[in-house]
């Protein structure tokens, strides 16, 4: 005579989402079905354009730096100049207070 079918219960991994079948009776996990996780690039094609768009935008940025860094001697230049020449044509002449001096 065979055994009654016993209901199993179905339940979901909250961890990776497996959906596991438990028999409650036995409290042992029967079966089991993997979550199928959906596919990170649906289209090739497209993932390698944005990457190729991805390089050229760091290439576009990397020459804006470079830029800069090659002008940043020229801009200290011009603005140690411009502080040099308001300095000489500050009428007191006297350097600011030191912090020290004030005691």
């Amino acid at each position: 005579m065979p055994k009654p079918q016993r209901e199993l219960i179905e339940v979901r991994c909250p961890c990776c989402e497996a959906m596991l079948k438990v028999d409650p009776e036995l409290r042992a996990v029967i079966a089991h079905e993997e979550h199928k996780k959906p596919a990170v690039i649906e289209d090739l094609r497209e993932a390698v354009h944005k990457l190729k768009g991805e390089e050229a935008r760091r290439s576009e940025v990397f020459d804006k730096s470079f830029e800069q860094h090659k002008k940043s001697k020229d801009v200290l230049a011009r603005k140690f100049d411009e502080l040099l020449k308001q300095a000489k044509q500050d009428p007191t002449g006297a350097p600011p207070p030191r912090p020290f001096d004030l005691d």
